[in-house]
C-alpha cells in the first residue's frame, strides 16, 4: 500500500484495507511467503538443535536468530517480541535476554531522512527550534527513534520521529493477522475462534493511534492529569509548539532501565517498593481512572533515582466504560468472598461468558481454579498461572476473549512479568488484594460504599469474618494508616446514607439476643496499635464536626425509643 493512498485515513478501516489488497493479491502472496519461510526457517534451527545436543539449555545463536528474525519482519513482529520479553516464566533465559533488546535497541534508519522529516513537519530549520539535538539518534523502537535536545528556551527535550511508509508495512501484516483469524476460526473451539478477527481490529486500532503523536500528546496529558496528586508517578511535558502526526517533542525523562537491577540498587532504590508503585499505578489505572496504559514494556517505563516511577511512550493507551470498571471491583470482591455463583455472573457482564449461558456448570471450575487463592496458597497465584488454567477452562466451558479485554490481559501480564524480572518471587496479589481492601474501607465513592455494604452482608446477616480479613488484608501494605479510613467510616455511618449499615450493625451486636464483644474484641485487637487515644480523640472530633441532634436520633432504632 502506498504511504500516499492512506496518508487522508487516519483510522483503521479494515473494510478499505482489504479493498485494497485484494486488488494488488501480488503484495499479499509475496509478504505471506516472507513470513512462512522466517517462521519455517527458525522451527527448523530449533530441530536442528535438538538433534544436535542431547539437552538443548542455552543457544544463543538461534536466540539471536529470533530477534533477528522478528526485527526484518517489522514492526507488528517486533510488539510479538516485547511482549514475550517481559515473561521470563514463558521464554528460555537466552531467548529473554536477545528479545530484551527488542525494546530500545532497534536498527535506526537513516539520519538525514529523520531530521528532513522534521523539518518538513515543523516547517523550519531543525537550528531553529532545537539550540542542541544529539548527532544520532538514542533509541530506535518499532515505530519511530529518538533524539535528545534542548529547546531555546532551555528545556531538555525528547523528539520522536516516525519511521517512513510504516502504513504500507502495518496495513499489510493486519489484512494477513486477519485472514489468518479467519482461516483457524473455524478450526479452533467457537469460543476461542468467534471473535479473533475482532482481537485483530482492536490491535489494530491501537496500533493505527500509536502511529498518530499527536493522539499520543492527548494521551499523555489526559493520563498526567490522573496521577496529578500521585507523588510516586512522573509523566513527561508535551511541547505542542514543536509536535505533530510525525514528530513529537516532550519532557527528556533521565531514568534508569528496570530490568537493570544492579544499577537501580546501585542507585539505592527498593525493587520491591517500585514494584508496589508500579501494580498499584497500574491498578489504579484500571479500577479508578479506567484509562490504561496498554503496552507497558520495560523501554517504557523507567525508575528515577528520587524513588519514582516514570511511565513514556502513550500511543497505545485503552478506555473502560464506568460499569465495566465497576464490574471488575465486584470480581475482585467476589473472589475474596469465594462467590463463585456471583463471580460467575461478573463474567456475563464483562463478555467472558455468553449471556444465555448455563453457568450452573462452570462454578465448580471456578471454584476448582479459584479456590485456592485466599487460602494457604495464595503465594502460588500470579496472572500466569490463572491464564493457562483459564486456557483449559475454555475448552471444556463457554469461555471466550472480548476484543477489549485482549489488551487488558496483555497489560496485566506484561506488568507481572516485568516485576517477577525485578523480584521472582513476587505475587501480584500481594499488592493487589491490599490496595482492593484499602479501597472498599475508604468507601470513597457511592458505589465504592455499596460495594462495601455487598461485602458486609449475606443473607441478610452481617459477616464479621469478612470485616477482618479486609482490615487484615488491607494491613499488609505497611504504609496503610486505619485512622482516616475510620474516620471516613464513622462519617459514613452517621450520615443519612449510612442509616441501613447503621442499624444492621446495631442488629448484629445484639444477634440472638446476646452481646457479640468477643467479635468486637478481635476487630479491636486488629486496628488497636493504630489508634492512640490522641488520635482516636481527633478522630471523634472530625466525624462530629457536623454532627446534629437530629441525625443523633436516627441513630438509634425506633424499637429502642
Amino acid at each position: 500500500m502506498g504511504q500516499n493512498h492512506f496518508n487522508s485515513i487516519r483510522r483503521y478501516n479494515p473494510e478499505a484495507i482489504a479493498k485494497y489488497y485484494y486488488r494488488r493479491l501480488w503484495l499479499v502472496v509475496w509478504r505471506f511467503l516472507v513470513i512462512v519461510f522466517s517462521f519455517a526457517s527458525f522451527v527448523l534451527g530449533i530441530l536442528w538443535d535438538k538433534w544436535r545436543y542431547h539437552k538443548v539449555e542455552d543457544t544463543p545463536e538461534r536466540a539471536t536468530q529470533l530477534r533477528r528474525m522478528l526485527t526484518r519482519l517489522g514492526p507488528t513482529f517486533i510488539k510479538v517480541g516485547q511482549a514475550l520479553s517481559t515473561r521470563p516464566d514463558l521464554i528460555r533465559k537466552d531467548f529473554l535476554e536477545e528479545l530484551t533488546r527488542l525494546q530500545d535497541e532497534l536498527p535506526a534508519f537513516d539520519n538525514e531522512r529523520a531530521i528532513s522529516i522534521i523539518e518538513t513537519e515543523l516547517g523550519q530549520n531543525i537550528n531553529n527550534i532545537y539550540s542542541e539535538i544529539s548527532p544520532r539518534p538514542v533509541a530506535a523502537a518499532s515505530l519511530g527513534q529518538v533524539y535528545q535536545g534542548r529547546l531555546w528556551s532551555g528545556e531538555n527535550v525528547a523528539i520522536k520521529v516516525q519511521r517512513p511508509n510504516l502504513l504500507p508495512i502495518i496495513t499489510l501484516d493486519l489484512f494477513l493477522m486477519r485472514w489468518a483469524a479467519g482461516w483457524l476460526a473455524p478450526w479452533l473451539p467457537l469460543n476461542l475462534g468467534h471473535n479473533l478477527s475482532m482481537i485483530v481490529d482492536e490491535f489494530g486500532t491501537k496500533l493505527f493511534e500509536e502511529i498518530d503523536y499527536i493522539n499520543e500528546g492527548r494521551n499523555a496529558e489526559r493520563f498526567a492529569s490522573y496521577f496529578a496528586d500521585d507523588s510516586n508517578v512522573k509523566l513527561p511535558s508535551i511541547y505542542w509548539r514543536y509536535t505533530t502526526t510525525n514528530v513529537l517533542t516532550l519532557e527528556w525523562i533521565d531514568g534508569l532501565k528496570l530490568l537493570n537491577t544492579e544499577q537501580v540498587q546501585a542507585a539505592g532504590l527498593d525493587t520491591d517498593t517500585l514494584i508496589t508503585v508500579g501494580v498499584t499505578s497500574g491498578l489504579r489505572q484500571l479500577l479508578e481512572f479506567g484509562f490504561f496504559h496498554a503496552d507497558p514494556h520495560p523501554g517504557n517505563l523507567f525508575a528515577l533515582i528520587d524513588g519514582r516511577m516514570a511511565y513514556i511512550d502513550f500511543g497505545m493507551m485503552d478506555q473502560l466504560e464506568q460499569d465495566t470498571k465497576e464490574t471488575l471491583v465486584d470480581s475482585v470482591i467476589h473472589l475474596i468472598n469465594k462467590d463463585y455463583q456471583e463471580l460467575a455472573k461478573d463474567f456475563i457482564k464483562l463478555g467472558f461468558l455468553a449471556p444465555d449461558v448455563d453457568i450452573q456448570p462452570i462454578i465448580p471450575a471456578l471454584e476448582i481454579v479459584l479456590g485456592d487463592i485466599m487460602g494457604e496458597k495464595v503465594k502460588d497465584f500470579n496472572f500466569k498461572t490463572i491464564t493457562d488454567k483459564f486456557s483449559e477452562l475454555m475448552f471444556d466451558y463457554p469461555f471466550r476473549v472480548p476484543a477489549k479485554f485482549a489488551l487488558i490481559i496483555r497489560s496485566l501480564v506484561t506488568q507481572e512479568g516485568l516485576a517477577l524480572s525485578l523480584n521472582p518471587n513476587f505475587r501480584i496479589v500481594d499488592v493487589a488484594y491490599p490496595y482492593v481492601a484499602q479501597r472498599l474501607l475508604k468507601g470513597e465513592s457511592p458505589a465504592l460504599r455499596r460495594r462495601l455494604v455487598e461485602v458486609l452482608f449475606k443473607d441478610g446477616k452481617f459477616q464479621w469474618q469478612r470485616l477482618e480479613n479486609l482490615i487484615g488484608i488491607a494491613q499488609t501494605d505497611k504504609n496503610f494508616d486505619i485512622l482516616p479510613t475510620a474516620q471516613l467510616g464513622l462519617q459514613y455511618l452517621l450520615s443519612k446514607e449510612g442509616e441501613f449499615l447503621r442499624k444492621q450493625l446495631i442488629l448484629a451486636m445484639v444477634e440472638d439476643d446476646r452481646i457479640h464483644t468477643e467479635k468486637v474484641g478481635r476487630l479491636w485487637g486488629l486496628i488497636r496499635d493504630d489508634l492512640q487515644p490522641s488520635r482516636l480523640f481527633d478522630l471523634a472530633l472530625g466525624a462530629l464536626a457536623e454532627f446534629s441532634t437530629e441525625r443523633a436520633a436516627a441513630i438509634i432504632p425506633e424499637t429502642w425509643v
